[in-house]
């Protein structure tokens, strides 16, 4: 009964671990028409395969690093990215933006962060037109072009500071990690 109660107890852990699977491990498959949606969909997904490799296996000395005084550390610039999945997703759910994140660790963070980028590619897939969906800050209404040059944009940008902060941590980005198909190369 001793020997198997921990081989239980892995188990259990094993089953909850692959129940938990993030989205972007790998890039969903493609749309079969190129269409206003899908091509913006295939935008953010490409954003959230980037954000999630880029923030795999990332250590508290990661988080911290900062390459200058004035620089965010890549913590603080997560935090950053997390904010602009949110105004994507608003963009996407017709949402006004505003709402103040509550604390969360950086794997909540993480989670959050690829789980509102999933929600926004999933319903803007199937759009053919999106003129009706806007980036709503107060009684400002933007159109979707925003964004595509604001928040998307920035938060790819902001992805490749992690990945640069990383490397000058010593930490480099996971190897085998194919950014053109979108596959990780066993």
């Amino acid at each position: 009964m001793k020997k198997v109660f921990p081989i239980l107890i892995l188990l259990v852990m094993s089953i909850q671990v692959n129940a938990q699977k993030l989205p972007y491990y790998e890039i969903p498959e493609a749309s079969k028409e190129f269409t206003a949606g899908s091509v913006a969909s295939r935008m953010i997904d490409g954003l959230g395969f980037r954000y999630y490799w880029a923030t795999e296996g990332l250590t508290e000395k990661d988080l911290n690093f900062k390459p200058t005084p004035e620089a965010r550390t890549s913590g603080e610039t997560i935090d950053h990215i997390l904010g602009l999945s949110q105004v994507i997703l608003n963009a996407a759910l017709n949402k006004p933006n505003g709402g103040k994140q509550p604390e969360m660790t950086f794997k909540q963070k993480r989670e959050k962060t690829l789980q509102n980028l999933k929600e926004a590619s999933e319903i803007l897939r199937d759009q053919k037109d999106l003129s009706e969906f806007k980036v709503i800050f107060g009684e400002n209404k933007y159109p979707f072009w925003n964004a595509i040059n604001g928040p998307i944009a920035d938060a790819m940008w902001h992805v490749g500071q992690v990945v640069s902060f990383r490397r000058s941590s010593g930490n480099p980005f996971p190897k085998g990690i194919s950014v053109f198909t979108g596959k990780v190369r066993k």
